[in-house]
């Protein structure tokens, strides 16, 4: 029985190989020509490609505009954030002293009735 595998194993290796052989040399006739003939075009066709595209890439100055609008986006998102962390720094400061002095001066408030002493009594601990 593994002799049998074996030589399936074999012969279908064998067939792949022959296959893989077969279509490296049918492709090489379909595409014809030497390496050069692949490699480089007639002129009138390089002519028409460069005629079509005057340029192959973005001119210097257009990068350097471009780059400025960049910058300048930049400055003003920068700027508008400074100015929205400045408010808020403020808010917070406020915020922080408004608190602090509530803390250092305490309000006392008078109570009009207290449990245990008569109505219009005066509480002797706010007594005047």
């Amino acid at each position: 029985m593994s002799w049998a595998r074996v030589f399936v194993l074999s012969v279908l290796t064998t067939l792949f190989v022959i296959t893989c052989e077969y279509l490296v040399l049918v492709g090489g006739e379909k595409s014809g020509g030497s390496a050069a003939q692949q490699v480089f075009m007639p002129e009138s066709d390089a002519s028409n490609f460069f005629k079509r595209r005057n340029r192959r890439s973005v001119r210097y100055y257009e990068f350097l505009a471009e780059q400025r609008v960049k910058r300048a986006a930049d400055e003003r998102r920068r700027e508008y954030n400074e100015e929205q962390r400045n408010e808020y720094e403020n808010y917070v400061e406020e915020d922080r002293d408004e608190k602090c002095q509530q803390s250092n001066n305490p309000v006392r408030v008078k109570p009009s009735v207290r449990v245990g002493t008569q109505r219009g009594d005066p509480d002797p601990q706010f007594a005047v």
